[in-house]
């Protein structure tokens, strides 16, 4: 494949249309049709699962647990007074839905119908899209953390395969190559494997959520900040910007960095797993700091990043 971003707009301009005032305008060759647009029927949160944060700690320095859901989806989910009070009759404090703005979520049993219409002469493409989405998709706030995760059954088009390494011929590219590119385009692959892990599987997706978190927690606090001064570049800058406690005088308040590494909650049976995929590229030209050895040392990060998710999970293998 020719991981280059000119002929991927052609081609989706080819499929999806161009509106270019006049200069080779053309209607798309595909139609999307979807059964309903009702919002999400949650509007209150369960009791969310916790997990320890060593970096998260009480006045006494003692590591403190915090809501898996929470980590993972701040933002929708804030912390704040529930529905449910304790048996003195006080109001629990925990995850809650944010309400400003007011939010809904999407029950995890909800199904849209999606119709899609193209030329046969796409049908290939189209299927191979919605495959990837199947296996690594997900739409809305904190999609990158696991949530509004897609499972994508074809009625009647081509069974949408199971994923497996020799179906990810194509979008698959060695790491250093995928970090001489400054925008996510590739999946990224080492000696051991294409970048891609499950979790043990769970009883629910929460259970799911929560192993995902835990595995975040675990390879963003592997990289340290403890010899890294007040406003200089760390290693953990690279898995994404802002970094709470620790801003990059550079970048400031409003420097923006989305975490290359993707989580995905997927059906296995009757349980469910957690699948990470990790699109390597290099800093923006914006971003990247004045300082030597910027791509051995985002190499050595991911390294190091991969390593604790080999340890934590399983790595897609033939």
């Amino acid at each position: 494949m020719n991981f280059s971003v000119d002929p991927l707009w052609r081609d989706e301009g080819q499929l999806f249309g161009v509106a270019a005032d006049g200069m080779g305008s053309r209607r798309s060759l595909v139609g999307l049709r979807l059964s309903e647009w009702s919002n999400g029927t949650i509007d209150q949160w369960q009791p969310d699962d916790r997990l320890t944060h060593p970096e998260v700690t009480s006045r006494k320095g003692e590591p403190m647990q915090i809501g898996a859901q929470l980590y993972l989806g701040y933002g929708p989910l804030t912390f704040g007074e529930t529905q449910r009070r304790d048996q003195r009759g006080q109001v629990i404090k925990g995850t809650v839905l944010s309400s400003d703005p007011k939010r809904s979520a999407v029950a995890d049993s909800d199904i849209r119908t999606l119709t899609i219409s193209a030329p046969e002469s796409h049908l290939n493409e189209i299927t191979r899209a919605m495959a990837l989405a199947d296996w690594f998709g997900g739409l809305g706030s904190r999609s990158r953390n696991g949530w509004g995760s897609l499972e994508i059954t074809a009625k009647p088009a081509p069974r949408i395969p199971d994923l497996t390494v020799d179906k990810l011929s194509g979008v698959l590219r060695p790491l250093e190559e995928c970090l001489g590119v400054d925008w996510p385009h590739a999946i990224g692959s080492t000696n051991r494997g294409p970048l891609v892990w499950s979790t043990k599987p769970q009883q629910s997706w929460s259970g799911a959520l929560k192993e995902l978190a835990r595995i975040k927690i675990a390879f963003r606090t592997g990289l340290s900040f403890d010899n890294v001064r007040a406003g200089e570049f760390g290693n953990r800058h690279f898995l994404g910007y802002p970094v709470t406690n620790h801003m990059v005088e550079a970048w400031g308040n409003q420097g923006r960095l989305a975490n290359q590494i993707l989580f995905k909650v997927r059906r296995s049976g009757n349980k469910w797993v957690g699948v990470i995929v990790h699109l390597p590229c290099r800093l923006p030209a914006d971003l990247v700091p004045p300082q030597h050895n910027i791509d051995n040392r985002a190499r050595q990060t991911w390294e190091s990043v991969h390593a604790v998710l080999d340890r934590e999970a399983t790595r897609i293998s033939a």
